[in-house]
């Protein structure tokens, strides 16, 4: 029980006082410089803004946590797919992995105004940029680790007889999973980034949205209150599969 109690003070107080902590600094230090609010506001300027527009905010956060999430599931099932595709199929991989690259390294600002001229301003091209820029981190992810797999280990189970689906379930899907949990964290992160540059390239809602006008009409205190709000549906997002490869990863040494 006392170990229990460790775990929550360290992995939810702890980051909640150096929080609070640092928003007191920043408090202080902007009072004491006068820095104006149209630069930099005040925490407790962003906090009541927060508050005062609880309902309208709540709005914006939920078109943009839904683009995120639904991007970032359709990208990470995509990228799975095809990383087992790649892992059993060297031909395949040989011919689309390349382009799997260029599309990777193509910026994602580039792309997100020709998403919304295919599919309009509303929630499927937000969707398709947020899936685009989360697919190629699963896909390396998965796919190495469906490939790199303890050869002694793989000879035991043909020498079994293990059918192709044995040797993917019981040893090489285990296997990808620290690195697959490893890619989705990374990708929580890019589907706040994907939704919001997305809302940038056109759109009527959404945190990126309220981000863009804001900047418009120098409003910086509804904007970092946007930036709060976008960087929560990243943390939500992050906990979630964390908690997910907590429950998966059963087997894996975990630091007590």
């Amino acid at each position: 029980m006392d170990k229990k109690n460790n775990k929550i003070i360290s992995r939810i107080l702890i980051p909640i006082y150096f929080l609070i902590g640092i928003l007191l600094v920043a408090e202080l230090v902007l009072i004491i410089l006068k820095v104006p609010s149209y630069l930099i506001p005040k925490p407790t300027e962003v906090i009541k803004y927060l508050i005062i527009n609880f309902s309208s905010l709540t709005k914006h956060f939920l078109i943009t946590f839904l683009e995120s999430f639904l991007g970032f599931l359709l990208g990470s099932v995509i990228g799975f797919v095809v990383a087992i595709i790649f892992a059993h199929n060297s031909t395949v991989e040989r011919g689309l992995y390349p382009y799997a690259i260029a599309l990777k390294t193509t910026p994602i600002v580039a792309i997100a105004p020709l998403l919304v001229l295919w599919f309009g301003n509303g929630l499927v091209s937000k969707v398709v940029t947020v899936s685009i820029i989360c697919f190629f981190p699963v896909l390396v992810n998965v796919a190495r680790g469906l490939k790199n797999v303890d050869y002694e280990i793989m000879d035991m189970f043909k020498s079994l007889n293990a059918t192709k689906w044995q040797i993917f379930y019981k040893l090489r899907l285990p296997n990808s999973l620290p690195l697959f949990f490893s890619a989705l964290k990374i990708g929580t992160s890019l589907a706040v980034i994907g939704a919001v540059v997305g809302e940038f390239a056109g759109a009527n809602s959404g945190l990126g949205f309220l981000v863009l006008i804001s900047s418009y009409r120098l409003e910086t205190i509804p904007m970092f209150a946007a930036i709060f709000l976008s960087t929560l549906i990243g943390l939500i997002l992050f906990l979630t599969v964390s908690m997910i490869e907590k429950k998966l990863s059963y087997w894996e040494k975990r630091d007590e």
